[in-house]
């Protein structure tokens, strides 16, 4: 026999499903909470979505939820009116809020999923927020913009048992599952060496905080658009896409393109954590021999090695090089001078003890060298394609829910897009870690630059230069509480 609440419960469940004209057949279906508990779809069901972030990538995101055909836009939210508004008229009957934590809290019984597209700041606390209600979450990528955050959320999928999924489309491209099938059919013997290359950033990096305030727009919630970043004025050309280039609330060319770059070499390798890191940076300078110092601004380019422990796929140690702002590794020598390497601004090489191959972004398109090689492949499929590739991306996640827990596989969870955002956020701190001043003998150094972090991934601490852990971990703004599981 039902309790009043859970009655009450499908009442409302019911009642939205009418009211959002949803198909009558849907109107007798069982809340998932009353079938099988906290996380658990009726398969029959469709999975109703609140869309935390509805403008630009969010958009995109909740219109791909919408065309998988079994998914239905529940509730969208977003700080900035004027961002939102096409999807406001996308999806008319989706009850709008600006703050999410009111979302949550009052329509928490009213949805089953979370997508979270934010500036990469507040990811962590929106995710974690939705899991520990159930929620299965859809997170864009970075998943994080700290490594603690990275953590704490890869614990808190298993914790909490709720279907993940990173935003690295490429994850479900046909690219990564050719090149493991290359790999363990031994084409290019062992790999050792990875490059990965992007010409990102493509907005403003490697410059000073403005200046002038600027008058914050009757549509932008700017207090919940900061959110756990520190208090600062409003100025002009930070939101809606800008904000990249800013330490408190990007993660750079890293965190923009470093999970679609870098997932293929932990999908193929089976690369985990990194032991140690180090960093050389672009410099800006502001007059003669005078380097500009603008330690909240990423750089304008950056080259990053870290170093992974051997795997069951590599016989040692693999190094993986890091390259953005448009610097590029050497072409390899099999490849021809007219050739494209990568997709020309972005890609992957592989390096092996008998062979390289490479991909495009996303991992797609991936060719082994020198290219003649792909004229006689004779390497037979051996894992299942994601139907659409990157666009079924979104549709696997959908299914993946509605099954629940478990049930069905999904190619970037956050057990694998975990490990991966650390990776990329390693690479950050030795990156800020680049322009960490102190004061000897009355003169300005920089002890973090041109240093090898080594790595205590157990206890998440770079054991060398302890000034480079307060990079790990933030403290959030007032008012917003650190994560905790």
């Amino acid at each position: 026999m039902k309790t009043e609440q859970e009655n009450k419960t499908a009442s409302n469940r019911r009642d939205f499903i009418k009211t959002s004209a949803i198909a009558a057949a849907a109107f007798m279906i069982v809340p998932r909470h009353v079938l099988g508990g906290k996380g658990f779809l009726a398969p029959s069901d469709r999975l109703l979505v609140a869309g935390i972030g509805a403008g630009g990538k969010g958009q995109s995101d909740i219109a791909m939820f919408a065309k998988s055909g079994k998914a239905d836009i529940a509730f969208l939210c977003d700080v900035d009116d004027r961002r939102a508004a096409n999807s406001v008229k996308a999806f008319p009957k989706a009850k709008y809020y600006k703050d999410w934590r009111e979302m949550m809290d009052k329509e928490h019984k009213n949805f089953d999923a979370v997508s979270v597209s934010t500036p990469d700041h507040n990811h962590a606390i929106q995710a974690l927020a939705a899991m520990q209600l159930g929620k299965h979450v859809y997170v864009q990528k970075p998943l994080t913009h700290d490594i603690y955050e990275a953590r704490i959320l890869t614990a808190a999928a298993k914790k909490y048992k709720v279907v993940t999924q990173m935003g690295n489309q490429g994850a479900s491209n046909d690219g990564p599952r050719q090149m493991k099938e290359w790999y363990e059919a031994g084409l290019i013997g062992d790999v050792h060496t990875v490059y990965a290359w992007t010409n990102r950033p493509v907005w403003p990096q490697g410059i000073p905080w403005p200046t002038t305030k600027a008058e914050i727009p009757k549509e932008l919630d700017w207090n919940l658009w900061l959110g756990t970043a520190p208090e600062k004025d409003f100025v002009d050309k930070l939101v809606p896409f800008n904000w990249r280039g800013w330490w408190d609330y990007g993660t750079g060319a890293l965190g923009d393109m470093g999970c679609h770059l870098i997932e293929a070499p932990f999908s193929v390798l089976n690369l985990k954590y990194a032991k140690e890191v180090e960093a050389s940076v672009g410099s800006v300078y502001v007059d003669e021999f005078k380097r500009g110092y603008f330690p909240e601004s990423c750089p304008p380019s950056s080259h990053v090695t870290l170093k992974f422990p051997k795997t069951n796929k590599t016989k040692g140690d693999v190094t993986l090089h890091w390259m953005d702002g448009g610097i590029q590794p050497e072409r390899p020598e099999e490849l021809e001078a007219n050739e494209t390497f990568g997709d020309g601004g972005n890609g992957t090489l592989f390096v092996g003890t008998k062979g390289k191959m490479m991909s495009e972004t996303y991992s797609a398109n991936p060719k082994l060298l020198p290219l003649s090689k792909n004229n006689d492949i004779k390497v037979a499929p051996k894992y299942a394609r994601v139907p659409d590739g990157a666009n079924g991306h979104y549709k696997q996640w959908v299914e993946a829910s509605i099954a629940g827990y478990g049930k069905q596989e999904v190619s970037s969870p956050f057990e694998i897009a975990g490990p991966l955002t650390e990776a990329l956020l390693m690479a950050n701190l030795a990156i800020r870690s680049f322009d960490i001043q102190k004061t000897v003998n009355g003169k300005v150094t920089y002890p973090g630059r041109y240093t090898k972090m080594l790595w205590d991934n157990d206890n998440m601490k770079v054991t060398n230069f302890d000034e480079a852990n307060q990079f790990v971990k933030r403290e959030y703004r007032k008012g917003w509480n650190n994560l905790t599981l």
